[in-house]
């Protein structure tokens, strides 16, 4: 069916990579599978955090068996900079590195080629990775009998514990805690329509990967869902389980270190959700921090006694009292990321989308196609 349907709907897939995933075993896994998806036409790996002419040379190599529809766009390579340089100097702010930034390049990439109608995502820490997982993420675009625009995966994130502490432990409480604060808002209920609003996997057409502008830092996912909500009719978003159990590499929690790991990633996704909000015409003030914070703490109290009761019925382990510290972490998060919002509400600018950056500078995905 996927192959039918993509003769006259080409797909662009990005892989954004970082140079010790790309070393990491699922990467290589992921290669061997792509080499058999054969309705994807072109594939853009998007290398990231690998300042070494080196780290590029063993990726290129390492994609070979992919043929030429793979190829590596190195962000941190000397041509690349310098077009980065040129929108900076233009007043188009792309100076902020990350996978944010690799994914936003990648798309402009893929805009070059006409032919591409359906820009798929997915990370390359998948542990257990197989081709059915990008085919269950493809096939609610192509389809020609379904009419969707953005389609979000996601999956149980469980083994012989439960994984996924950022959505567990903060964003499904805080979304009904934001839902217990401002009733109305259309937003803060679409966010908790998904079922895994933080995973890394998604498809949407060209339309929207031109006109969606991309966050830099860890709140990209949310930012995303950010601009689809507006973008797009939410009769044309769907959701996709992709896999019975899905496993990738796991971030620390270092509640002393909130510039790195679980604490950094919260702070990054609370605070784009509060300047999402704060766009719509909702207003904070201090009181309303120190209201969400303590809706947040009982709502997420509960949770704990639900994953414990969980856990015991699935014969999973569960330690209770790293739970009950994570989100006594997470609650302090609520209340800094208002403090960081206060002092900057607008922040690190999302990065421009594409259709100002080619308003600007006509040439810019040609040239960028040519680089790579």
């Amino acid at each position: 069916m996927l192959r039918e349907s993509t003769q006259n709907h080409a797909i662009g897939l990005v892989l954004p990579v970082t140079a010790s995933d790309m070393r990491a075993e699922p990467f290589d896994v992921i290669v061997r599978e792509l080499s058999q998806a054969d309705y994807i036409a072109s594939i853009v790996v998007s290398l990231g955090v690998a300042p070494d002419q080196a780290d590029y040379d063993e990726t290129c190599a390492k994609i070979a068996p992919l043929g030429d529809r793979a190829k590596v766009l190195w962000t941190d390579g000397p041509e690349v900079q310098g077009l980065y340089q040129e929108l900076i100097d233009a007043g188009i702010d792309v100076s902020v590195p990350g996978k944010g930034r690799s994914v936003w390049t990648a798309f402009g990439y893929l805009l070059d080629d006409p032919n591409i109608e359906t820009f798929v995502l997915h990370d390359c820490d998948i542990v257990d990775y197989d081709r059915q997982l990008l085919s269950r993420l493809c096939l609610p675009m192509v389809h020609p009998g379904l009419d969707f625009e953005f389609c979000k995966a996601y999956y149980a994130r469980v083994t012989d514990r439960m994984h996924g502490r950022v959505v567990r432990l903060l964003v499904a409480p805080l979304l009904r805690a934001l839902m217990q604060c401002f009733p109305e808002n259309q937003f803060v209920r679409f966010l908790g329509n998904f079922r895994y609003p933080l995973s890394g996997e998604f498809s949407l057409t060209r339309n929207l990967a031109r006109t969606n502008r991309v966050a830099s830092d860890w709140g990209l996912e949310v930012g995303t869902l950010a601009d689809v909500y507006r973008n797009t009719s939410h009769k044309r978003v769907c959701q996709v389980d992709l896999a019975r159990l899905y496993e990738h590499k796991h971030q620390t929690l270092a509640v002393d270190q909130p510039s790195s790991g679980l604490i950094k990633m919260a702070l990054d996704i609370l605070t784009t959700i509060y300047r999402t909000l704060a766009s719509q015409g909702i207003v904070f003030g201090e009181s309303t921090f120190v209201t969400l914070r303590a809706s947040f703490l009982r709502i997420a109290q509960d949770c704990i006694r639900q994953y414990a009761a969980d856990a015991r019925v699935n014969s999973l382990h569960y330690d209770r009292h790293s739970e009950e510290m994570a989100i006594e972490a997470f609650a302090q998060c609520v209340t800094q990321a208002g403090e960081v919002f206060a002092a900057d509400p607008s922040g690190n600018p999302s990065i421009p989308n594409w259709t100002r950056v080619r308003a600007a500078f006509p040439e810019f995905t040609s040239r960028l196609r040519d680089t790579v």
